[in-house]
């Protein structure tokens, strides 16, 4: 399917591993300018680096690589300025800068709640704020916020994670109705537990005396939290509805949110 983002420029926060990876590889398969940033620039570098050695074409002029925080302004607005001088503007937008708090209620430290927050919101309205000018200026301006199952059904061993979320779901709702009028597209991606880093890292942080394969602790997890399925997912089943939601493509669709998360939500 050509999802018409040849020569559109899209940003991609978060783009040094996981599903912002797997995004901007796809985005670049499809013929789109690239711009992305992460915290860990080495991280970052031997990403993107290996995109460009595993692809013989134009890749390298079409990707835009740099370290950003996105809780930070300024350095949100120099990385949207250096995207629009090196490309010439921004069709879309894919917040997907983040991460997860596993902590119940009692657990969680005043400032690790306001640390959640601060990253599930900043981490959108940062981007967007130094970016909305150029996506209304596009004929098919579009913003992407991946966000997770939790924000409908919280997880209590994710208290402060889950209620930033559900906080994110209603700003994106009132986003699309707000910049409708500039043209501009805004809608969700919600994650369920999808193979990333993180889940490899706990795997392997697990007790000693537990000797699961990967196969079989995944699996576990998948049924422990009820995923019809029957399996964690991957970046790419993520990426792929990310990549269509940027697209003008889809054009008639704004203010939603689509599950990729196997069946896990037991909300209608």
């Amino acid at each position: 399917m050509d999802l018409q983002l040849h020569n559109r420029v899209v940003v991609v926060t978060g783009g040094s591993s996981g599903v912002g990876r797997a995004l901007v590889k796809d985005l670049l398969s499809a013929g789109a300018r690239v711009a992305t940033c992460a915290r860990d620039v080495d991280r970052l570098r031997a990403s993107t680096a290996s995109l460009i050695e595993s692809d013989a074409g134009d890749v390298a002029d079409r990707l835009l690589a740099t370290e950003c925080d996105v809780r930070d302004a300024d350095a949100v607005s120099s990385f949207i300025d250096a995207t629009v001088d090196r490309f010439g503007a921004i069709d879309g937008l894919v917040n997907n800068a983040g991460q997860s708090l596993m902590k119940r209620f009692d657990e969680t430290e005043d400032d690790e709640w306001l640390a959640e927050f601060e990253l599930k919101f900043s981490g959108v309205l940062n981007p967007l704020k130094a970016a909305r000018s150029h996506l209304g200026a596009s004929d098919a301006g579009a913003v992407v916020n991946v966000n997770a199952v939790l924000a409908r059904q919280p997880e209590p061993r994710l208290a402060a994670t889950s209620a930033a979320r559900a906080g994110l779901l209603n700003l994106t709702k009132t986003l699309s109705i707000d910049l409708a009028p500039e043209g501009i597209r805004v809608n969700s991606v919600l994650l369920g537990l999808i193979d990333t880093g993180q889940w490899r890292r706990r795997y392997e942080q697990r007790a000693d005396d537990d000797h699961r394969t990967w196969e079989e602790w995944s699996g576990d997890l998948a049924a422990d939290r009820g995923i019809t399925l029957g399996r964690l997912g991957v970046a790419t089943e993520v990426s792929f509805i990310a990549a269509m939601l940027v697209s003008p493509k889809a054009s008639y669709v704004t203010g939603t949110s689509i599950d990729v998360a196997g069946g896990v939500g037991r909300y209608v």
